[in-house]
């Protein structure tokens, strides 16, 4: 098994938060001085997929996609207790329990001070956020912890491979029981535009890499391409916000509203696999990227996914970048917990 070990977290990753932050202000800025040029932008569409974005989000994808070596998972029995709890946690806890916190706090808490027509659409973002698990950013997250590499990878590879096909059954049976109108069509175009085709392409990159020069070349690729996949987030953020803008400067709290579930469905996710993996007998070193696979999203699926389902204006796609926002400092936060609570875990956990 070839295996590509987790980097440092780079300097301008580390700083996700502040980029986000500075593209919400030139996004609000230039959606005031240039609208037309992002209605323009706006109006670039083939069956209602927005070309500018597809190609920043292939941008995005493909290079965290190329980290993702699908033969680990042959490894899986090697840690299946953390495998266990781990997609236990991402499947059948992680998009449902955030369907209930968006319902509860976006549909019935804040309800009076949120725009009434953006209601269900802000739910469905939101489920859109965690109906899928983090790709690429894991390996980070791991690498803080001084997680498991093997357990890491092959939780990834099992995790993506799932995505392929529970992604549209699970998000269209949440956006029923919310009652928001499922477009079926573009779902699935969706799944197969920014999930399939993107496994697909990046392998091919991979394989090709490795026959050409091993493992270094593979390495060497993914430092060249990593910022490219960063720099078309931000760049698609630009774009959001430029459109969001006149929505997010009538009500500026709609972003801290729309944090509440995110946040607290992360550290309910992250603290339940932790404890489970305790209980189970797993060791630490699995149980950090457990919890850190368990409560991270894929950001870059939902922000894609929600703009090809409600558009570039709607409520879902300001929510799904609310999760963006978040991300990194939260994480990391996560990441410290794990850290200095490894005495408490391995007092309590008998590793078997």
């Amino acid at each position: 098994m070839t295996e590509i070990s987790p980097a440092p977290m780079s300097r301008f990753e580390r700083y996700l938060t502040v980029w986000v932050a500075l593209c919400i202000v030139v996004g609000l800025a230039l959606g005031r001085l240039l609208p037309d040029v992002f209605q323009a932008i706006g109006a670039a569409e083939v069956a209602k997929v927005n070309l500018p974005v597809a190609i920043l989000i292939w941008l995005m994808i493909i290079p965290m996609l190329m980290k993702v070596d699908f033969t680990a998972m042959r490894a899986v029995g090697r840690h299946w207790r953390g495998i266990g709890v781990t997609l236990f946690i991402n499947w059948a806890v992680k998009p449902f329990s955030m369907a209930a916190l968006a319902a509860f706090f976006i549909g019935y808490l804040f309800r009076p001070h949120l725009p009434a027509g953006e209601i269900n659409s802000y739910i469905a973002g939101l489920i859109l956020l965690a109906a899928a698990p983090c790709t690429a950013m894991v390996f980070v997250w791991s690498n803080l912890t001084r997680g498991e590499p093997h357990f890491t990878l092959s939780q990834v590879a099992v995790n993506d491979t799932i995505m392929v096909v529970a992604f549209a059954p699970i998000v269209g049976l949440l956006l029923g029981l919310s009652a928001i109108s499922v477009p079926w069509q573009t779902l699935m175009l969706s799944v197969g535009l920014y999930i399939i085709m993107p496994v697909i392409l990046a392998q091919i990159f991979r394989s090709a890499l490795l026959k050409r020069g091993g493992e270094v070349a593979l390495r060497r690729a993914l430092a060249r391409i990593g910022p490219i996949s960063l720099t078309a987030l931000l760049a698609t953020l630009v774009l959001l916000f430029g459109f969001q803008g006149q929505q997010i400067l009538g009500q500026p709290a709609i972003i801290a509203m729309l944090a509440v579930p995110i946040l607290i469905q992360v550290y309910l996710n992250a603290g339940l696999a932790y404890l489970l993996n305790r209980a189970t007998g797993e060791a630490h070193c699995v149980a950090g990227p457990s919890a850190l696979i368990g409560a991270s999203n894929f950001f870059e699926l939902a922000v894609a996914a929600a703009i090809s389902l409600f558009g570039f204006s709607s409520g879902a796609a300001l929510a799904t970048v609310v999760g963006v926002l978040v991300e990194v400092p939260v994480m990391l936060s996560i990441v410290a917990i794990v850290n200095r609570t490894k005495g408490w875990y391995e007092r309590g956990s008998v590793v078997r």
